[in-house]
C-alpha cells in the first residue's frame, strides 16, 4: 500500500544540522588548532613590530635574543597547530562524507524502492559528489571561525596603536562580507543547476553502457552518443557558468581584500608621518595589513563554500527524505512453497488465476512477451500490491502482509536479463561466499564448460556486467547463482533463450533434477522446459486459456503448437 507522508520531509538544512552536530568534537579541536594558528600568523607582524619598538630603544642583545625566542615559538605554534588542526577536520569531512555515502547507497539498495524521480547515474553522482560537498561543512565552520578570530586579533591590535585602524578593519570585514554574500547566492542556485546537469549526463552515461550489446547490434551507438554529447555539453556549459561566476567572486574578494589592506597600511602611513604612531606600530600596521589578506580571503570565501555544501544537502535530501513506495508488512511466509495467483489484473495481465503447489515444476507458456514482463515484475514485488487488482499469495500468505526481505528469501524470480556483476565466477554464483550448493548449480546450468575453459576455474575473474563472456555463458552464469541460492520457491523467466537446443535440454532436465520437491516456475516458450514441467499453463491475453503436460497440448492445442514448436 501507498505510504502517507507521515514522516517530515528531511531538508538539506537538517542534513548539515545532523553533520555538524555529529562532530561537533573534532570541529571543536580543529577550531581551537586553527584559532591558534591564525592566531600565529596573526601575532607575527605584531611581534615584529614589538621587536623594532624595543630594540631601538633598548639597543640590547638580550632583548634581541628574547625576540628572536618569540618569533621560535610563534613559528612553530603556527606549523603544529596547522599540521594538526587540518588533519583532525580532514578526517571528520572524509568520515562523514563516508556516512552519507553510505546512507545514500542504502536508500538505493533497499528492498523497497524509494518515490524519487532520479535515475540511478543521478543517484551515484548524490552519493559522491554532493555527499563530498556535503560534509565540507566540517571544515567550513572551524576555518570561518579562525579566520574570525585572525580578523578580531588584528583589529585589536591595530586598535591599541590608533582606534581609526581598528574600526577601518571592522567595517571593512564587514562591508566586504556583506557584498560577498549578495554573490554568494547566484553561486549557490548555479551550483544546484550544474549538479543537476551533471547527474544526468551521469545518467545517460549508465544507461548507454547498459545498453551497449543492443545499440551495437541495431547500429543505433552513433544516435546514443550523440544524445549523450547533448546532455554532457549541457553539463559543460553550465560548469563553465559555475567557473565565471566563481571567478567573478574569487577576483571580486582578492580585489576588495587588497584594497582593504592597502587603506590599512596608507592610513598607518599617514599616521605615523603625523607622529600619532610609532615606527614600530607603523611596522606592525603594514604588516598586518600583508597577513590579513590571507584570513580575509578564507573568511571572505566561506559563504561560498556553504552555499555549495547546502546545494548538494538539498539533492541528498531528494533521496534520502523521498517516501517508500509501499509499506511493506510485518510477517514473514509460511514453511511450503504453495504459490497462488488470485485474479490479478495488471498492465496486460487480465483476471489472472492460477495455483502452484508445494513441491510442483510448473511451466507458463506466455504467447505475449509483455505479458510474461508483467507476470514476472508482480511476482518478484517490483510492482506494489496496490498498484494492481488482486492478490499474490505466498504459503496462503498475501505478499501486501510480508516483508520484503522475507518474501524475496522465500521466493526468487531470475530475470532473463539476470545482472553479472564485476569479480568472478564464484562471487557471481554466491555473492554472499555461504552457500552450499555451488557445485550443484554450476553442473545443472551447465556452466561446467566455462569453469573447465579457464585455469582459475571458478575463480576466473569477470568483468564488469560480464563483458568478457558470451550471451549463452552469461545466461548460465546467471541461471546457477538463482539455482545455488536454493529458496522455496523459484520463478525463471526465459533462462535459456542464448543457449543452444543441445544445452538447453539439457538445463531442462538438470533444473526439474535439482528442483525436486521445491516449487519451480519457469516463464517460457523453451519446448524442452515446457516438456520437463509437471504441466504447462499456456497464458493468452493476459488470462490462462489453457491447462496439461506440454505433450498433450501438442498433440491437441493447434495454437500452443504454433507458438512453440521450434
Amino acid at each position: 500500500m501507498k505510504t502517507p507522508d507521515t514522516q517530515r520531509p528531511r531538508p538539506g538544512s537538517d542534513i548539515l544540522r545532523t553533520a555538524l552536530r555529529r562532530n561537533v568534537g573534532a570541529m571543536f579541536w580543529g577550531t581551537v588548532l586553527m584559532g591558534l594558528y591564525q592566531a600565529g600568523e596573526t601575532a607575527f607582524p605584531i611581534a615584529l613590530g614589538l621587536i623594532v619598538e624595543h630594540t631601538m630603544q633598548d639597543r640590547s642583545l638580550g632583548a634581541l635574543g628574547l625576540s628572536i625566542g618569540a618569533l621560535a615559538v610563534i613559528i612553530t605554534t603556527v606549523s603544529l597547530s596547522w599540521r594538526f588542526g587540518m588533519r583532525v577536520l580532514q578526517k571528520a569531512n572524509t568520515t562523514e562524507a563516508h556516512r552519507w555515502r553510505v546512507r545514500v547507497a542504502a536508500c538505493g539498495l533497499q528492498p523497497v524502492a524509494r518515490d524519487v524521480d532520479l535515475k540511478s547515474g543521478e543517484v551515484l553522482t548524490i552519493a559522491t559528489e554532493d555527499a563530498d560537498q556535503t560534509a565540507d561543512i566540517i571544515e567550513v565552520v572551524p576555518l570561518l571561525i579562525s579566520s574570525l578570530v585572525a580578523v578580531v586579533v588584528a583589529a585589536v591590535a591595530l586598535a591599541l596603536a590608533d582606534i581609526r585602524l581598528g574600526l577601518l578593519v571592522i567595517v571593512g570585514t564587514v562591508a566586504i562580507l556583506s557584498i560577498l554574500a549578495v554573490m554568494s547566492k547566484r553561486i549557490g542556485a548555479s551550483t544546484r543547476e550544474q549538479q543537476a546537469r551533471v547527474a544526468r549526463a551521469g545518467a545517460k552515461v549508465a544507461d548507454l553502457i547498459i545498453g551497449l550489446r543492443p545499440l551495437h547490434g541495431f547500429g543505433g551507438n552513433h544516435a546514443a552518443f550523440r544524445s549523450y554529447r547533448k546532455v554532457s555539453t549541457d553539463a559543460k556549459r553550465q560548469a563553465i557558468t559555475v567557473a565565471r561566476v566563481n571567478g567573478t567572486y574569487a577576483g571580486t574578494a582578492l580585489a576588495l581584500n587588497a584594497v582593504l589592506a592597502a587603506a590599512v597600511s596608507l592610513t598607518a602611513g599617514w599616521l605615523a608621518f603625523g607622529g600619532r604612531i610609532t615606527i614600530g606600530e607603523l611596522v606592525m600596521a603594514v604588516g598586518l595589513a600583508q597577513f590579513i589578506i590571507e584570513p580575509l580571503k578564507m573568511f571572505s570565501e566561506m559563504p561560498k563554500y556553504v552555499m555549495m555544501a547546502r546545494a548538494s544537502a538539498e539533492r541528498m535530501a531528494l533521496v534520502l527524505s523521498a517516501p517508500p513506495v509501499t509499506t511493506p508488512g510485518p510477517q514473514r511466509p509460511a514453511a511450503g512453497g504453495d504459490l497462488d495467483v488470485d485474479r490479478v489484473r495488471y498492465g496486460s495481465l487480465r483476471e489472472l488465476k492460477f495455483k502452484v503447489r508445494a513441491g510442483e515444476f510448473v511451466a507458463i507458456a506466455v504467447y505475449q512477451p509483455r505479458a510474461a514482463a508483467d507476470l514476472a515484475s508482480v511476482l518478484a514485488v517490483n510492482v506494489a500490491p496496490d498498484a494492481y487488482e488482486g492478490v499474490v499469495r505466498v504459503s496462503g500468505q498475501a505478499i501486501a502482509d510480508l516483508s520484503i526481505e522475507a518474501v524475496r528469501a522465500h521466493l526468487l524470480v531470475n530475470p532473463y536479463d539476470g545482472e553479472i556483476f564485476a569479480g568472478s565466477l564464484r562471487t557471481n554464483i554466491d555473492p554472499s561466499g555461504t552457500g552450499r550448493m555451488v557445485p550443484e548449480a554450476v553442473e545443472a546450468s551447465m556452466l561446467t564448460d566455462v569453469v573447465a575453459l579457464h585455469r582459475d576455474g571458478l575463480d576466473y575473474a569477470v568483468r564488469d556486467r560480464g563483458a568478457n563472456l558470451s550471451g549463452g555463458q552469461r545466461q548460465r552464469l546467471s541461471l546457477a547463482r538463482a539455482l545455488a541460492a536454493d529458496t522455496e520457491v523459484l520463478v525463471l523467466h526465459d533462462p535459456t533463450t542464448a543457449v543452444d537446443a543441445v544445452t538447453e535440454q539439457l538445463v531442462a532436465r538438470n533444473v526439474a533434477k535439482l528442483r525436486r520437491g521445491r516449487t519451480t516456475v519457469v516463464i517460457t516458450s523453451s519446448p524442452a522446459l515446457l516438456d520437463a514441467a509437471d504441466r504447462v499453463l499456456v497464458l493468452d491475453g493476459g488470462v490462462i486459456t489453457a491447462e496439461d503436460t506440454h505433450r498433450n497440448l501438442l498433440a491437441g492445442n493447434a495454437d500452443y503448437c504454433l507458438a512453440v514448436a521450434r
